[in-house]
């Protein structure tokens, strides 16, 4: 069969019900929307750092940019395997994220922490929201994959934090 609507589901032998999958692609495209935007700031973070950490930063946020990217990927697939289609494209991400806007006005090293650290726990609170949501429309599937990318950003909070904490 064919798919002429853009909010039509493929058909599959899938067992989730069509309704619970149709509510299911809906919340994962959001929160696809929220991984692209979250490896774009990366990325921003990534090019735009200065300062006496520099090479630190830049390497640590270009290996971050890289399990986002991943998970972009795992999200869109999930989309995919439900039958739907992935809204994945910038100008997507950009109408659909719930990131703030990263800032364009720094460049210390300092300040990108600052803002990566941001980004990342707003991304990680998303990611822990969904995996009780997706639990609730009886997709363990899908709450295992936001469970993985819940421990993977808090991984990646935590070595960011590290960057800009001192002894107490």
């Amino acid at each position: 069969m064919k798919k002429t609507e853009p909010n039509a589901l493929y058909e599959t032998e899938n067992d989730l019900p069509a309704a619970a999958r149709a509510e299911l692609i809906a919340f994962i495209n959001q929160r696809l929307a929220d991984a692209v935007d979250l490896q774009m700031q990366l990325k921003q973070a990534h090019w735009n750092v200065k300062g006496p950490n520099f090479i630190a930063l830049h390497e640590l946020f270009d290996e971050i940019t890289d399990d986002a990217r991943e998970y972009v990927d795992l999200l869109a697939e999930r989309i995919a395997q439900l039958g739907g289609v992935a809204r994945g494209t910038v100008r997507m991400a950009a109408a659909g994220s719930r990131l703030e806007e990263y800032p364009l006005g720094i460049a210390d090293g300092a300040a990108h922490i600052t803002a990566v650290a941001k980004a990342l726990s707003t991304f990680g609170r998303e990611a822990r929201l969904a995996i009780g949501e997706t639990s609730e429309l009886g997709d363990a599937d899908t709450s295992d994959i936001f469970t993985e990318i819940s421990r993977g950003i808090d991984k990646w909070l935590w070595q960011v934090e590290a960057h800009g904490q001192a002894e107490r």
